[in-house]
């Protein structure tokens, strides 16, 4: 289990990269975008970035509406 802190709250969950964060929260990987501690990962790099405790997640989902 990994503490991070996520969108602004600490939560504990059970991932080692960000791909395993994205899927955690069942999120559409096409309209997603992830800040790890204040630099954007690209979408091809989230399997190949590791987190580790304390880090920082900010998690952007954009919604279509009109």
């Amino acid at each position: 289990m990994t503490t991070l802190k996520i969108n602004g709250e600490e939560k504990t969950i059970d991932a080692r990269t960000v791909s395993d964060v994205v899927a955690h929260y069942g999120l559409e990987k096409n309209l997603v975008v992830v800040e790890l501690d204040g630099q954007i990962i690209e979408r091809n790099d989230w399997e190949a970035t590791a987190i580790e405790n304390g880090m920082t997640i900010e998690l952007v989902h954009f919604v279509g509406g009109g």
